[in-house]
């Protein structure tokens, strides 16, 4: 979405050429193969784990970190390599992410209308809001994880980006809508 922005407000004249179907889905498939290449290591490195009596996770639903702590086994190379592997999922989409919203920016403070500064900032807002909570927490949980974190703070933490941020999105963007605000 951010790159349809850049590309809308940046290139609006060329917009319809660059952001094609083909484009679209390219970019929908780059997503998905870099989501999937992860879950095989985490799946793998979470099953040769050696886990002890204890069954019961301290966590609202299964998540790596609090599942590696049952572990009877040393996790340390497993959690290095879990935030080493964090970098390209999560680190490099979300810099490409900012890195289009500071060109935005940059551009919707050439505009000299305060109307069309307004109408273009309008348009960037709601993703930049729902952006910032989900790679926030994920940032705060799985890149830069604390040794002594807080377990009642990583649950917070998880419910932003696991509940928090799917239920607002539809509500941030249908609040947008014509048809919504008519209603």
């Amino acid at each position: 979405m951010s790159y349809d922005r850049y590309l809308a407000i940046c290139n609006p004249l060329r917009y319809s050429s660059l952001m094609s179907h083909r484009v679209c889905v390219k970019l929908i498939a780059i997503s998905w193969l870099l989501a999937l290449s992860v879950t095989p290591y985490t799946v793998i490195s979470a099953a040769t784990q050696e886990f002890c009596n204890q069954n019961t996770i301290n966590h609202f639903f299964c998540d790596y970190f609090p599942l590696l702590e049952l572990s009877c086994s040393d996790t340390s190379l497993v959690r290095i390599l879990a935030v080493a592997l964090t970098v390209p999922v999560i680190l490099f989409p979300f810099l490409l992410i900012i890195g289009s919203y500071i060109c935005i920016a940059h551009e919707i403070l050439k505009i000299v209308s305060s109307i069309g500064r307004q109408k273009a900032f309008s348009t960037c807002s709601s993703h930049l809001a729902v952006v910032s909570i989900f790679y926030g927490t994920l940032i705060g949980i799985y890149v830069v994880p604390t040794r002594n974190q807080l377990q009642t703070i990583s649950k917070l933490l998880s419910l932003l980006y696991t509940v928090v941020t799917p239920f607002i999105n539809p509500m941030i963007y249908s609040l947008k809508s014509a048809d919504m605000k008519n209603a």
